[in-house]
């Protein structure tokens, strides 16, 4: 990776304009406010290349009924200009946000509604798929999608 990619903390709603292009094209970009984008315990991670946004991703604090009440976060809305992808940039912004929630919270678990056309690469970072394939109206199929990072802490004896 060049030097010239960065990433850095951002508000919410600088992720509007690039979800919008990105994953609702064509759609209001009223689409792309999500509910917990300001809400406490949510940060949203940006990734530039010479000063120009180029990638977003939101982590969010938020339970999913299906999964045992520890503490979980959701991934939102990450999305990468076309003419990046294949370039990592996906993977740095995962990892970056895994980071951020690995330093502040004992065992966090991780889930988010993946397209499936993104299942093969949130597999190749050890995330498991659950459940059935769904429809989000209007956009496309997705599948809930999950990681729980257990503390490699040793037990004092």
């Amino acid at each position: 990776m060049s030097a010239t990619f960065t990433i850095r903390l951002i508000s919410a709603s600088a992720t509007y304009s690039l979800r919008n292009e990105v994953l609702r094209p064509g759609r209001p970009a009223t689409e792309c406010k999500f509910p917990g984008d300001d809400s406490k315990g949510t940060f949203h991670l940006g990734i530039f290349k010479n000063d120009i946004i180029i990638g977003v991703a939101s982590f969010m604090k938020n339970s999913n009924p299906f999964f045992e009440p520890i503490s979980q976060f959701q991934l939102r809305g990450m999305a990468v200009l076309s003419k990046h992808k294949g370039l990592g940039i996906g993977s740095l912004l995962l990892k970056e946000g895994e980071s951020k929630i690995k330093q502040e919270n004992q065992d966090p678990f991780l889930w988010f509604n993946a397209r499936v056309t993104a299942i093969d690469f949130y597999k190749k970072h050890g995330y498991e798929s659950f459940g059935n394939k769904f429809e989000v109206p209007g956009v496309c199929e997705h599948i809930v999608m999950f990681k729980h990072f257990k503390s490699k802490k040793k037990l004092e004896v």
